[in-house]
């Protein structure tokens, strides 16, 4: 059950006009009061000699009375609607429905004698509208601030006595909508997207991509897009805005979105707090290829996710969006598509959770260590890594759903869906090739790797034998046995690593969770000889290539 509270107006005739008529499509049907301040309100519907004239009449009494005092916005005007699934509610039910909100929204306190005055008119079966006049018998004006928060606040109530279905609601951390003059306007211009979102995209992306703040900035211009800085006198940032080159109002300026407008955590101070947590080097630096450490690095986000304080969890998800963010720059053309789709997880990046980012600052190097090599040649790293993100996404989302974070949770299960496609698509090729080298190992190998498994997954042995990635699977511990590693160890431990219970090939499953162990090597380069290069390729599946040390262009 949801409510939907329009900007105030201050025409009490024309609403009830609007509820007692037939609808824009004719939908109206049998438009009635169901409740009403005293009672007696007159009800055009249901009494042949009551009008709507009358009817408004009795709603702007108070207002007459207050005369200049009265708010020039004075009508208040919610409509509650069930969901489509749920029983058809009583007039009597409705009625009950209507106080409550009325009593949690301060327009109609219960047992105050000097409330507002209010009529609830039901024209549909699914839902009602409840008008009030805002001035109290009192004449001063109700108190009614955050009327909208209180009343999902008290739906939610409602939902759980009722038995109806339970709306999923946000935090108000969700990126602001796109208006509707936005969305017209894009399409007028012929653009997919409003500049909102493009924008959106721009900056996070720059974000995922950028070490300091000053390099942040020059991303963002490298795309095209303007970029506006403002400083204290002290000559520190205070802020910033962005806009497109191409989007300009009726005088001919650029239309600018704040970072804050943009997305909440897309404002300068928050992104700063991000960035500080890459800007120190580690004085010991690894050998360890880029791609390899970020493989390394998320595959270890689930753990951290079942085992962190929530501020700390909640900083792994954001870096886990970062990565999100930053993949489509450089995966091959035929998976950037699903990879942009995936991108959506950035909603689950948010919440009132405050992310304490030094926690995931390892994870974050690597994402920008990543971006800065040529991808990897070796396509099982890519699969290790798509794998690795995917499990990383599915955590993220039983996270988020533990806390009932509703929106952000779906926002996970899309990004979900994606990215399986996308781990399927890159791991065809390189499965297959390891798949074929199994099935070329000596029967008495096999035999050994299949000891093995017997000895290290007693229960779950004879299932992981039986499937079709068996022979990827020997090979590999084949590999990390030449590697002078402990194989039934190294089985073992990637086992407990992830419980395996839902995983519906076995095998594979195995065979890249052992791949991202960080003592198993997957066959890249000891080092990284570009380090220090940012080389993105395009953010979007064009065969066009952006140039070096830049973002994709804006539009």
């Amino acid at each position: 059950m949801i409510a939907n509270i329009v900007k105030p107006g201050h025409k009490t005739r024309g609403v009830l006009n609007y509820l007692y008529g037939p609808g824009r499509a004719n939908e109206h049907t049998d438009p009635h009061l169901v409740a009403s301040f005293d009672g007696f309100a007159p009800d055009p519907g249901r009494s042949p000699a009551a009008t709507l004239a009358q009817l408004a009449d009795v709603l702007d009494l108070r207002v007459k009375q207050a005369g200049p005092k009265a708010p020039e916005n004075h009508v208040w005007h919610c409509s509650i609607r069930a969901a489509p699934e749920d029983r058809r509610l009583t007039d009597d039910e409705w009625a009950t429905i209507a106080r409550r909100v009325l009593d949690a929204t301060g327009i109609a306190p219960v047992g105050d004698s000097d409330a507002c005055r209010w009529v609830a008119v039901r024209h549909a079966d699914d839902h009602i509208h409840i008008v009030a006049t805002k001035v109290r018998g009192d004449l001063r004006p109700p108190r009614n601030w955050n009327d909208f928060l209180r009343a999902d606040k008290e739906l939610i109530v409602i939902e759980k006595e009722y038995g109806l279905r339970q709306v999923p609601r946000g935090d108000r951390t969700a990126a602001k909508r796109p208006t509707r003059a936005e969305q017209e306007k894009a399409r007028r211009t012929g653009n997919a997207r409003t500049s909102r979102e493009h924008l959106r995209t721009i900056v996070r992306t720059a974000v995922s991509a950028a070490t300091t703040t000053e390099e942040f900035f020059r991303l963002v211009k490298g795309t095209g897009a303007l970029v506006d800085v403002q400083y204290f006198p002290s000559g520190d940032v205070r802020g910033y805005k962005v806009a497109l080159d191409n989007d300009t109002n009726a005088q001919g300026e650029p239309v600018w979105f704040s970072g804050s407008t943009l997305a909440a955590d897309l404002s300068y101070p928050k992104i700063a707090e991000r960035l500080a947590t890459t800007e120190a080097r580690s004085a010991n630096q690894t050998e360890t290829p880029a791609w390899r450490r970020l493989s390394v690095a998320i595959d270890q986000i689930p753990d951290h996710l079942a085992h962190s304080e929530d501020e700390a969890g909640q900083a792994h998800i954001a870096v886990l969006a970062e990565a999100l963010d930053a993949l489509p720059l450089v995966a091959p053309a035929g998976l950037q598509a699903q990879l942009m789709q995936a991108a959506a997880f950035e909603r689950a990046s948010r919440s009132r959770i405050r992310a304490h980012h030094q926690q995931a600052q390892a994870t974050r190097r690597a994402v920008k260590a990543m971006l800065r090599v040529p991808p990897p040649r070796d396509g099982a790293l890519l699969a290790t890594v798509l794998d690795a993100l995917l499990l990383a996404v599915i955590a993220a989302q039983h996270w988020h759903r533990t806390r009932n974070h509703t929106q952000q949770a779906e926002a996970a299960r899309q990004a979900a869906e994606h990215l399986r496609v996308a781990y399927r698509a890159a791991a065809t090729e390189p499965l297959a090739v390891i798949h074929h080298r199994g099935r070329s190992l000596a029967r008495p190998l096999l035999e050994r790797q299949a000891a093995v498994v017997r000895q290290a997954l007693p229960d779950l042995a004879e299932r992981i034998l039986a499937e079709p990635a068996w022979p990827a699977l020997a090979a590999t511990l084949d590999d990390a046995t030449t590697a002078g590693h402990g194989p039934a160890a190294l089985l073992t431990q990637a086992a407990r690593h992830r419980e395996l219970d839902t995983a519906a090939n076995l095998a594979e499953v195995l065979t890249w969770r052992l791949k991202r162990l960080p003592d198993v090597a997957v066959g890249e380069p000891s080092h990284d000889r570009t380090a220090g290069r940012v080389q993105p390729g395009p953010a979007t599946p064009t065969p066009r290539a952006t140039r070096s040390g830049s973002l994709p262009r804006s539009r």
